[in-house]
Formats: C-alpha cells, structure tokens, sequence
C-alpha cells in the first residue's frame, strides 16, 4: 500500500463521530455511539435530596431518565432554560441519562488521534480529551463512564 492509503486508512480507524454542544459558551463532543436521541419538549420534575446538578427526571415513553445540567455539573451558575436548550440522552453501560445543554450543534467527524489530554490542573471532570478544529473551534470530548460515575 501506499503512504497515502496507509494514512487515510489510520485516519479512518482513529475517526469518530462526535455530537457537539454548547454549554456555557464552551464547546462539548459526545459521542454518537452513546446519544440515543435529542430532546426538546420536556418536564422536568425536581427531585428531594440530589445534588444541585441533578435537576430532576423525566419520563420519555414510560422510561424515568435522571437529567444533569451540564453548567452546574461544572460549576457554573443556573441559566434559565430558552428554546434553543436541548436534552440529550446518553446510554452509558446500559444506563440512560439526560444531560441538559444550551444548544446542539452539529454532529462531526472528528479524528480522535488529533485529540490531546487535558493537564490534571485544568481538567473537569468530565472531560480528558480536547482537541481544535479547522476552523478553531476546541471540542472537549467528554468522558461518558465520568458522567455516569460523578451523576448516579
């Protein structure tokens, strides 16, 4: 094979596709193998004694889904809900999660190979992975097993 065969085929091994969001102006991918689908129009009902970060349930076709608002998750303070905030839901090791975003943007292919560690005293804790874009957007990728554990 050829220089450029065996490149484009390691690209292709190392390439995923990522949905990305907005959450308090930062730039987030998840990736498409754990969304189950994206959410508009929901309730969310308060739960007693969660964390903050958990804003409640909701009930999506009889299923009782936990939702987590991404900008208290990272600390950030509560932002009044407009139409453009999406619920996304993640299946994580068979358990379901909402996480609640201020908008979804596009899903992308983006080459996990380029994607370089976040140093320990910049990290969040759910993300270890980012990356720039062409056009020099940084994506943090998140770490789905740390939402699950940090969440439930």
């Amino acid at each position: 094979m050829s220089d450029t065969a065996d490149t484009l085929e390691e690209e292709q091994q190392t390439t995923s596709r990522f949905l990305t969001f907005t959450s308090d102006k930062l730039v987030f991918g998840v990736s498409t193998d754990n969304v189950i689908e994206i959410i508009t129009n929901y309730t969310i009902r308060p739960l007693p004694l969660v964390p903050d970060y958990i804003k409640g349930i909701i009930n999506l076709r009889g299923q009782i889904i936990p939702v987590m608002d991404m900008r208290l998750k990272l600390g950030k303070p509560f932002v009044e809900y407009t139409s453009s905030t999406c619920i996304i839901i993640l299946e994580i090791n068979s358990i379901h999660i909402g996480i609640a975003v201020d908008s979804v943007l596009q899903v992308q292919n983006i080459n996990t190979a380029l994607a370089a560690p976040i140093p320990i005293e910049n990290r969040q804790e759910l993300t270890n992975l980012m990356l720039s874009l062409e056009d020099g957007t940084v994506v943090l990728l998140l770490d789905c097993e740390a939402i699950v554990r940090g969440s439930l």
